[in-house]
């Protein structure tokens, strides 16, 4: 063979493995033929269920119609080296400690139903997560000798070994087992789930490199409050070495992830299930459906998924099941002593609000709240004593905000007399000028009221996303409110009432009226602290506007935090009044005086105000002056 014949079939292998190359198909299309031959091989078993359940029992039909096969016959055909496995008898094995009982079903070797024991619903009726496989269900799908099979139509051999463990065993007709052993530590909400396996190497192709996951749960309504547990349920996942995210909790949603994944969640308002990989989930596509309507269930909930699976591995993947509350110290706790790259972030399941001030609860918030919860019983009294501490801490806040305030309140009659004397819109600037002069030698500043309120802001945002989210407050009864966690209604009625039922509810709470009660009261006494300061028209009414929104707003959510907003009001009225007692203000105007004559240094702010005025005078003036020449050009050219 010469050297040309040799550059020739060189060249013709880098042809075809360059095409072989730039053609194979991508990660999304494997995925998406994947998914197409799952569904074609489950509706393939379906038509021969279908058909099946039309002919006399034991006996099969065949293509041809003249023929019969037996049913040991039809499940080998359509199930191969699991035919054994195909036929059975369901049976229900329990785990359970302190906290959950746990029931599995042999088909499937699946958990079939969850129930939390330290917890009831609403209506005072044990707390089942789920029960049954219309409600939840969960498999894996093997491919062998053309066929799709999945775990969820074979029976699991079942051997409880301890109280706390139990194996489902999965034989195949040649004696190859796949295991799945479920072990329950005590006192945990975290079920241990892991697979060993034996000879399916030759049962499954021994390029297997993936094994496809699937799990589908019908998410039960167990609050009073079903338009806010709406609000609160979806489904999170975690990425592999990053941050948590979530599909829409509103509206319906999906998403086609191809990232790996730590964890993934269904999660309601006050609990979750979580399948926790010990390594990974290989991308997810996952479903979620508003369930309007359904009096029994808020959504339904989708994913299929995959992970990494050698089939001659003794020993396979494993997996936790996290089956309870959304406990912050619960949830934080799982990480203690965890490098940053491994942490699970379960407590992100609990929303506190966004990054700052999710800060503020988990740093300050929750430990004064768990702290409080270990010596007093009654949450109304712990409410109380976290919101006089609040107001306790951020009262020298609102001091300064007050006398901010009563340095205005009496410089007024100073400010008129410059009203007087620069008056009409022509002098707008010299009055502006003189105001701010008057403030500066007085040593008053408009704006130094302001920046104490914006600084209490993140903790009152703070307390908002706290309080919905606070299990603790679940159940918890305080004078006529029997759930913390959700509305207080004095009086409710039946009848759908378009605009008002979707978002003021179909009742009327009584903290949340209360709190808007004594917030108008509130907006009068520092509209009277006020009084002569220049308002924009229209602003009076809307000042009594936002407590009656606010009555709107807040009337569905949790007793507990309109509680807090009416006590907190109430402690910052008491405040206001202790101020006006003890400061008297004629003392203040006479120190203020006194201020005004002494020589005083401009702050940065006010010379940077007085710079701008400056600015803008003479950027007036200019414009005046230009004005006037374009006039008399005009006059001359006439």
């Amino acid at each position: 063979m010469d050297k040309n014949t040799i550059i020739g079939f060189l060249l013709i292998a880098a042809l075809l493995f360059g095409y072989s190359w730039f053609s194979r198909p991508s990660e999304e299309e494997v995925a998406a033929m994947r998914q197409a031959e799952i569904e074609a091989a489950m509706n393939e078993r379906k038509m021969l269920d279908d058909a099946s359940s039309d002919r006399p029992s034991g006996a099969v039909s065949g293509e041809t119609g003249n023929d019969t096969i037996t049913e040991s016959q039809r499940l080998k055909m359509e199930f191969g080296e699991f035919s054994s496995a195909a036929a059975g008898r369901d049976t229900l094995l329990t785990l359970q400690n302190e906290n959950v009982q746990l029931s599995f079903s042999a088909k499937g070797g699946r958990l079939s139903s969850a129930r939390l024991k330290n917890y009831q619903t609403y209506d005072s009726l044990p707390l089942l997560l789920f029960d049954g496989e219309k409600e939840n269900n969960y498999g894996f799908i093997f491919k062998s000798a053309g066929r799709i099979i999945d775990t969820e139509d074979l029976y699991f051999q079942p051997r409880q070994l301890n109280d706390s463990t139990l194996v489902m065993s999965l034989v195949t007709d040649g004696g190859n087992n796949f295991d799945i052993t479920y072990t329950l530590p005590s006192g945990s909400y975290m079920l241990e789930m892991d697979i060993t396996q034996n000879g399916m190497e030759n049962v499954l192709p021994r390029n297997t490199a993936h094994l496809d996951f699937y799990w589908n749960q019908q998410l039960r309504s167990q609050e009073k409050g079903r338009m806010f547990e709406e609000r609160n349920s979806t489904i999170y996942y975690k990425f592999v070495g990053s941050d948590v995210d979530r599909l829409s909790e509103t509206d319906e949603d999906s998403e086609t992830l191809n990232l790996g994944l730590k964890w993934i969640g269904f999660k309601n308002q006050f609990f979750s299930s979580v399948f926790i990989a010990d390594y990974k989930f290989n991308g997810a596509e996952m479903t979620s459906v508003p369930l309007e309507g359904n009096k029994d269930y808020l959504k339904s909930f989708a994913v299929k998924s995959s992970f990494d699976y050698n089939p001659a591995t003794p020993q396979g993947p494993g997996f936790k099941i996290y089956l309870g509350p959304n406990l912050y110290p619960l949830l934080h706790g799982y990480d203690k002593g965890v490098p940053d790259s491994d942490k699970l972030n379960l407590d992100k399941l609990i929303p506190l609000g966004y990054k700052f001030f999710r800060w503020i609860n988990t740093v300050f918030i929750i430990p004064i709240f768990t702290f409080l919860g270990r010596f007093i019983d009654n949450y109304g009294v712990i409410i109380l004593l976290l919101t006089i501490i609040i107001k306790v801490i951020l009262a020298p806040l609102t001091y300064k905000s007050y006398m901010s305030t009563a340095k205005i309140r009496v410089l007024r009659p100073q400010i008129e007399e410059i009203n007087k004397k620069y008056p009409g819109n022509e002098k707008a600037l010299e009055r502006q000028r003189a105001t701010m002069d008057l403030y500066t030698r007085a040593g008053a500043n408009p704006m130094s009221g302001c920046l104490p309120m914006l600084l209490q802001m993140p903790i009152l945002l703070a307390m908002f996303a706290f309080f919905p989210s606070s299990i603790e407050l679940r159940g918890e009864s305080f004078l006529w409110v029997k759930d913390l966690s959700s509305y207080d209604s004095i009086f409710s009625w039946d009848a759908y009432i378009p605009v008002i039922t979707p978002y003021f509810g179909n009742h009327i709470s009584l903290f949340c009226l209360l709190m808007t009660i004594t917030n108008i009261i509130y907006t009068k006494i520092n509209m009277d602290n006020t009084a002569g300061s220049p308002q924009m028209p229209g602003m009076k009414a809307m000042m009594y506007l936002m407590p009656l929104m606010f009555l709107v707003f807040f009337n569905n959510y949790a007793a507990g935090l309109s509680y807090y907003y009416f006590v907190s009001l109430l402690i910052t009225i008491l405040q206001t009044y202790a101020f006006r007692y003890f400061i008297n203000e004629e003392k203040l105007l006479a120190r203020l005086k006194e201020n005004q004559k002494k020589p005083r240094k401009k702050s940065g702010w006010m010379a940077r105000l007085e710079e701008a005025q400056k600015r803008q005078e003479a950027l007036l003036r200019e414009r005046q002056k230009q004005q006037r020449q374009q006039y008399r050009h005009n006059s001359k050219g006439r």
